[in-house]
């Protein structure tokens, strides 16, 4: 491991080669602040922050900004913001308002998932963003058109990870090295599993220059996910997750176990996910805690995961090699 001169700390302008995934719902200005102010990048989700104030539902771009401003009362370190990358109408309007929102709040670290867009990359690079680059299924080909296009990082994603899952059926520890071959000079970052020190080593012997950690963040005093969902995940094991639809895995919720019968019946997994996110995805049970009716997505490694700890613990022992 280069400690010294790493590269992702060099782009990013942080101690640590260590980002933290947005994490969509269970995601908020406390627990982002924490994870940079601990030397690591703490990225904010696109449904963080409050949705209706005093009876009043909140505009894309205020709430970002909203959000955006309690972070930057907490902290004055890097600090990115999640954007999905997409080639239609919607996905680029709601992209334009959040580069507007984080340019406004001195964020110019853009954590992009989905498919490479020139519309957004163009906007980004014209705000003078950094942008990290993770394909929803990382390929050779993807991953030279985003260097190409100037993207500063590429995340590489196995089907370990939680969230939506990749595509295919390469794992982390065969996707990095494939993609680290594939780029010229852009670093990679690892994703999906990654939970403690051993991962994070792994993944630098691979070629990776650092990690995109997302579950084992859940498990922190920070972050708002429901105490009975960080309960869960210490106690449960990745032997037990099950399938929701060929892309989206749980914890054996009631609803999972429900979604994964009617799964494996051959109902489409289309009218499956159409009803996930009619209810609310991932916000009923990971942040509301109504693990009944809902569903809770980790990563495949949450045996490793066996106590919730304060951020700057976590990334402490993470990056344990790092520090001096």
């Amino acid at each position: 491991m280069n400690k010294i001169n790493n590269p992702v700390c060099r782009i990013l302008g942080i101690r640590y080669p260590l980002i933290q995934a947005p994490m969509n719902w269970i995601n908020n200005a406390e627990m982002v602040a924490a994870v940079s102010n601990a030397g690591a990048l703490g990225v904010l989700g696109p449904n963080a922050g409050p949705k209706v104030i005093d009876g009043r539902r909140i505009p894309t771009e205020e709430r970002i900004g909203l959000e955006l401003g309690r972070i930057r009362r907490l902290t004055s370190a890097p600090v990115g913001i999640n954007i999905f990358s997409a080639a239609d109408d919607g996905t680029r309007a709601y992209a334009m308002k959040t580069i507007a929102a984080a340019k406004a709040n001195n964020v110019n670290v853009y954590c992009l998932v989905g498919t490479f867009d020139h519309v957004i990359y163009s906007a980004i690079k014209e705000a003078g963003g950094i942008i990290v680059h993770r394909d929803l299924t990382p390929t050779p080909d993807s991953a030279r058109l985003a260097e190409e296009n100037g993207a500063d990082i590429i995340v590489a994603t196995g089907i370990d990870e939680g969230g939506m899952i990749p595509s295919g059926c390469m794992g982390t520890f065969t996707i990095v090295p494939t993609i680290v071959d594939a780029v010229k000079s852009v670093p990679v970052m690892a994703a999906g599993g990654i939970n403690d020190i051993r991962g994070v080593r792994a993944a630098f012997a691979l070629g990776a220059q650092g990690v995109y950690v997302g579950t084992r963040f859940i498990v922190s005093t920070e972050c708002p996910a429901a105490k009975d969902v960080k309960d869960m995940i210490i106690a449960d094991s990745g032997e037990n997750i099950i399938a929701v639809t060929p892309n989206e895995r749980s914890l054996p919720t009631p609803a999972a176990i429900d979604y994964n019968r009617r799964l494996l019946s051959g109902e489409s997994a289309e009218t499956i996910h159409k009803e996930i996110m009619e209810k609310g995805g991932l916000g009923p049970a990971m942040l509301h805690g109504d693990v009944t009716n809902g569903i809770i997505s980790v990563n495949t490694g949450i045996s490793t995961i066996r106590n919730i700890k304060p951020v700057a613990e976590i990334v402490n022992e993470l990056m344990a090699d790092f520090r001096d």
